[in-house]
């Protein structure tokens, strides 16, 4: 089990969470960095230095921001300040996506052709974790005989697992042709989750591998109060509504209604605020909320996730989205499916 931090909570209050959860056995925990909100490499190191067994991944790091040398330098960083799980793995792990509309285009960022760009990148960055000298020549990355820079210290290959957090089919197979994982979506159906495992097992194929071979965690809304259920309910549907009116790729995905997107956008755009979401909650059907997260009491959440995990999720990656995140750590923390 996983847990998916944004910028809903205070942030003294998620680093004791994290520490709370990793006493309660959960095996990771995913920053975000989607919007111009909190910075995913400054809390992945503050995640670091806080716990000492759990693994921290990003959820998920636009490529078009950060220059593929500087990613790997600072992943690199990060890899030294966590050190290794218990097993000798790597506590951090490098999750990357090609960002959105129209958050992407109104910061001056052009994000065109994501597949090659993406390709180009994980190719460049790969290559840099082996601390051997790289030279690329790509569309989108250029690196002439560049070396990540250790004088001092373990020189010593980077063994940390690339993700891509995939949406549409041809990044879900891509995901599986050239990295350790695929970060899947959240507000999405099982059946939305079944294909799009059906698609990252075609790229993973491609490069000969199978779809064990490919870890597949997936951010999943939970929305949980045994104490008051209806309102866990309402703040399930304020997320959704957000989801419908900002970002295209998950409401595509979503499979939502086009005339309730059309109704739901009227109220909320890009930014908006938390009032905006509760307004347009109320246009929400408690079906649709239900289909696309964990909402409910522990019971009830307990029985989504599991539909999750069938469906071909080999880790949820938990989102809390209320005040409170110790009812949903201690609901999953001795959970078996």
């Amino acid at each position: 089990m996983a847990l998916y931090l944004q910028d809903k909570h205070d942030i003294k209050y998620e680093l004791e969470i994290a520490k709370y959860a990793e006493e309660k056995g959960f095996a990771e925990i995913w920053q975000a960095d989607t919007r111009l909100a909190r910075d995913a490499v400054v809390m992945m190191s503050a995640l670091l230095t806080e716990t000492s067994r759990l693994r921290i991944g990003s959820g998920v790091m636009p490529i078009y921001t950060r220059n593929p040398a500087v990613i790997a330098a600072t992943w690199s960083t990060m890899w030294e300040l966590g050190g290794l799980t218990p097993e000798g793995d790597s506590r951090v792990m490098l999750g990357l996506g090609a960002w959105w509309e129209p958050i992407a285009s109104r910061t001056g960022t052009d994000r065109r052709k994501p597949l090659t760009a993406m390709r180009e990148n994980i190719e460049a960055i790969r290559q840099l974790f082996t601390m051997e000298e790289v030279s690329y020549d790509g569309e989108f990355v250029h690196l002439d005989r560049v070396r990540l820079d250790v004088a001092y210290g373990d020189t010593g290959p980077r063994d940390i697992p690339i993700y891509i957090g995939a949406t549409g089919p041809k990044m879900l197979e891509l995901t599986g042709e050239i990295c350790d994982g695929v970060v899947l979506n959240y507000v999405v159906s099982t059946d939305y989750i079944r294909d799009a495992v059906d698609k990252v097992a075609v790229g993973a194929a491609k490069a000969g591998k199978t779809i064990e071979n490919i870890d597949r965690p997936e951010l999943l809304v939970c929305s949980l109060s045994d104490d008051d259920p209806d309102e866990a309910l309402m703040t399930g549907k304020s997320l959704v509504a957000y989801y419908l009116g900002t970002e295209p790729h998950i409401m595509e995905a979503s499979g939502a209604d086009p005339d309730l997107v059309e109704r739901v956008q009227e109220v909320v755009g890009w930014p908006a605020t938390e009032a905006d979401y509760r307004k347009a909650a109320h246009l929400i059907p408690d079906d649709l909320v239900r289909k696309l997260m964990a909402v409910g009491t522990s019971t009830e959440c307990l029985d989504t996730v599991a539909q999750y995990i069938d469906a071909g999720v080999t880790c949820p990656i938990l989102y809390p989205m209320m005040d409170d995140i110790k009812p949903v750590v201690d609901a999953f923390s001795d959970w078996t499916p």
